[in-house]
């Protein structure tokens, strides 16, 4: 066992396309040229999503992480050498299942020094304790294995990224910028549809007709209340030619007349809006029922989670297993220490893109998908009879890829909350869970790529999350 461990995951190497793109490349080169110059006792470990193999559509079984190593060859030969001075170990996640079920890629990633391990969890010593290792797709419903290591049973999640995130990837190209192979980094997959709308508004809808929408969609609020003014005029409640006529908007000249066809027209699509409005609530919910009485309905499938299932699974091999300290695992892109008495609760984050929704400045403006890095590792290491858990950042220089008209309207995300740098526990310590509470519904409405700061609190209360320090909200489940 080495003195002290390293942990990456999720940085979901390969796809169709433009999905194969690495934009950390450099960054994840450094990170491992450091690790071989520091060389020693040390080990590496990618718990999970190393590569997208998922994201493949054309190529099946082994074939896959040749495409990876051929689109990759300077990754792979860092790899090569710095597994020559440390230890590197490789755990499947769900993209790269793959890896658990052919025995072929055991041998095929030991010729670059990596050591694959095909289960879908480990365990390493660390001082007096030890650490619980996994990617945790185990814990996800939509991505659980109903069979580990077999090419063909395969859960709901392989069919979504199929049948979506592959398929970006192969259409791409025909986009306006390379901004369709972002779609792996939209987290929750429910947000898919806002973030092709804002995507089509700010990046692929023709400029003309942007000219012509923008000011219409900006003054849609002050239609809205011209006409609730105009209806007050007309009660008596205001004076006349407070809103009608009103001699200093008459005053602007040839801008007050484009203001008023602007008015005009917003009014005009009020109108439709209301007219439709009844008749299609009223055919949605017949063709509903009609659905039902075939037997067809939607599935119900959320994609989406939180942290909750995780830390419920970290509180179950906590206790039965007292000699565990730490727990590690990935899977939901969200980097987190969460400190429970002397027992950490990790998780490893991505090295993709974080897309975060941020509001624009104008209202009925569509709101922009922020782009950021959160390029981190985390070590742990035994510092006499204590273990230490360590969070580090790497900088990166990766502009902020928006639009002019993206960066013109949208507000600036606040800075993501804080992880703490280090964190000391007691292996021999006690593990404290604050209550659970009892009346509240579990809540699992997530937002896209939201990053936790460290938590002390309850695996009920205390999934304590923010959209990159925008909010933080509170899930809680029912008592067992």
């Amino acid at each position: 066992m080495a003195s002290e461990y390293v942990f990456i995951s999720d940085l979901h190497m390969g796809g169709d396309e433009q999905l194969t793109a690495l934009d950390f490349e450099a960054e994840l080169l450094s990170f491992l040229a450091d690790l071989e110059e520091r060389g020693g006792d040390v080990e590496l470990i990618i718990n999970g999503d190393a590569f997208g193999l998922w994201e493949y559509a054309e190529v099946t079984g082994p074939a896959k992480l040749e495409r990876v190593i051929d689109d990759h060859p300077r990754v792979f030969e860092q790899l090569r050498a710095t597994g020559a001075e440390i230890d590197i170990t490789l755990i499947p996640g769900n993209h790269d299942y793959d890896l658990a079920c052919h025995d072929s890629h055991v041998d095929r990633l030991a010729e670059f020094n990596v050591t694959l391990e095909q289960e879908i969890s480990i365990t390493r010593e660390v001082g007096d304790g030890r650490i619980w290792i996994e990617h945790g797709q185990q814990r996800d419903p939509n991505n659980r294995m109903p069979d580990w290591g077999n090419p063909d049973a395969l859960p709901v999640g392989y069919f979504v990224v199929q049948r979506i995130v592959a398929a970006a990837g192969r259409y791409s190209g025909w986009a306006r910028g390379d901004w369709l192979r972002d779609i792996q980094s939209v987290a929750p997959m429910e947000e898919i549809p806002r973030w092709l709308l804002s995507n089509y508004f700010y990046r692929e809808m023709s400029p003309f007709l942007r000219a012509i929408v923008v000011p219409l969609l900006i003054f849609f609020n002050l239609t809205l209340l011209y006409l609730f003014g105009t209806v007050l005029e007309t009660v008596g409640l205001l004076p006349a030619q407070f809103f009608t006529d009103n001699p200093v908007v008459q005053a602007l000249g040839v801008a007050a007349i484009v203001l008023e066809l602007i008015v005009a027209v917003n009014l005009v699509i009020i109108a439709v809006l209301a007219l439709v409005a009844v008749p299609l609530w009223l055919f949605r919910r017949d063709l509903r029922h009609t659905l039902e009485r075939f037997g067809v309905v939607l599935s119900g499938v959320h994609v989406g989670q939180g942290d909750e299932p995780f830390l419920n699974a970290a509180r179950e091999v906590f206790e039965s297993n007292p000699d565990v300290a730490v727990f590690v695992y990935g899977h939901t892109h969200r980097a987190s220490v969460t400190e429970w008495g002397d027992r950490v609760v990790v998780n490893t984050g991505t090295w993709l893109k974080k897309l975060q929704h941020v509001e624009t400045r104008f209202s009925r403006l569509p709101g922009v998908y922020y782009p950021s890095f959160r390029l981190n590792y985390v070590r742990i290491f035994a510092e006499g009879d204590r273990v230490v858990v360590e969070y580090e950042e790497i900088e990166t220089a990766q502009s902020v890829d928006l639009t002019r008209i993206q960066r013109l309207v949208a507000r600036r995300p606040p800075r993501p909350v804080p992880i703490p740098a280090r964190t000391v526990i007691d292996p021999d310590g006690r593990l404290e869970l604050p209550e659970v509470e009892s009346d509240s519904e579990p809540d699992l409405d997530l937002d896209v790529s939201s990053d936790a700061g460290s938590r002390s609190t309850s695996v009920g209360e205390g999934v304590k999350r923010a959209d990159e320090g925008d909010r933080v909200d509170e899930e809680r489940e029912r008592s067992r």
